[in-house]
């Protein structure tokens, strides 16, 4: 197995893992709306996760650990990734938003800050807020 062999199974792992993130997300409430299937579509296209990898972790979303990013700005894209998600659903339950904190804190977000991440973070989306803002917004959410 070559250099190359190893990272782009590495990179195909993490990118699967955070795919069935969001799968989790979109399955708090047991189904998939047309328009979260339309956004795991575009997103598993961006993710390079291919039609067999696709169904199977559909079918096995929790199989897939939670591998959190060494970079602040990847766990912040994954998070943006995962809250846009969550207002596609209109997820506005209590258990929904436990597993998206629990998620977050994964992703290695601190537990004590992760629910004024969380807020934030759904006040930018909401507010349509893209993605080079809303990296920017929660770097400096503290000043």
């Amino acid at each position: 197995m070559s250099i190359s062999d190893l990272f782009d199974s590495g990179f195909k792992k993490r990118n699967e893992s955070h795919f069935a993130a969001i799968v989790r997300v979109a399955m708090a409430d047991g189904i998939i709306t047309d328009e979260e299937r339309a956004f795991l579509d575009r997103l598993a296209h961006r993710l390079e996760i291919n039609e067999v990898d696709y169904k199977t972790i559909l079918k096995n979303y929790n199989d897939h650990p939670i591998n959190p990013p060494i970079s602040y700005d990847e766990r912040l894209e994954r998070l943006y990734d995962l809250v846009r998600m969550v207002y596609v659903d209109n997820i506005e339950g209590e258990p929904e938003l436990l597993l998206l904190k629990k998620i977050a804190v994964g992703l290695g977000f601190h537990a004590v800050n992760v629910k004024y991440i969380i807020d934030k973070a759904s006040t930018l989306i909401s507010q349509e807020a893209d993605l080079d803002n809303f990296v920017d917004q929660i770097k400096n959410m503290n000043r």
